[in-house]
């Protein structure tokens, strides 16, 4: 299997890009992501590790990233987007709590069944699925029932 990097230098050769040092830091620092992430959240990390780098360029490199296959948008409604790195790990979806935003990440096997019934019904060519279920977690749910909403 090769690398996130070998893609990316691919990818960018493909288009016609130039392969720059900011790119292959940001691709390396979103590697080293175990969850999901935003542009302030990379941009600090890369700073504190001495990189300088700016948010434009992180900005620029993300849609490459996402176009090559490396990372998806996942979007929490807070009014920005958040990312997460895809390759090489099992496709999975997201359950979200309204109330506080903790994310669940799942997998089905029965998800790929619904994926396979749609291509044949639709004639599609099914590429991948985007699933969030939306609720409130247990623990919100035990703050609600003794009233202590948390200060919303």
């Amino acid at each position: 299997m090769k690398s996130e990097l070998e893609i990316f230098k691919e990818y960018i050769r493909g288009q016609g890009l130039r392969q720059t040092p900011e790119r292959e830091n940001i691709l390396q620092e979103i590697t080293t992501f175990t969850g999901h992430f935003d542009v302030d959240e990379l941009y600090l990390r890369l700073r504190r590790q001495g990189i300088k780098i700016s948010k434009a360029s992180i900005y620029r490199t993300l849609p490459l990233l996402l176009d090559c296959g490396l990372i998806r948008e996942v979007d929490f409604t807070d009014g920005h987007w958040h990312y997460e790195s895809i390759y090489g790990q099992p496709h999975h979806c997201h359950l979200r709590c309204l109330k506080c935003g903790a994310i669940v990440e799942f997998e089905d096997p029965l998800l790929i069944c619904v994926e396979q019934k749609l291509a044949w019904r639709f004639g599609y060519l099914v590429k991948t699925h985007t699933l969030e279920v939306q609720g409130v977690c247990p623990q919100c749910q035990e703050r609600l029932e003794t009233g202590d909403d948390g200060g919303d």
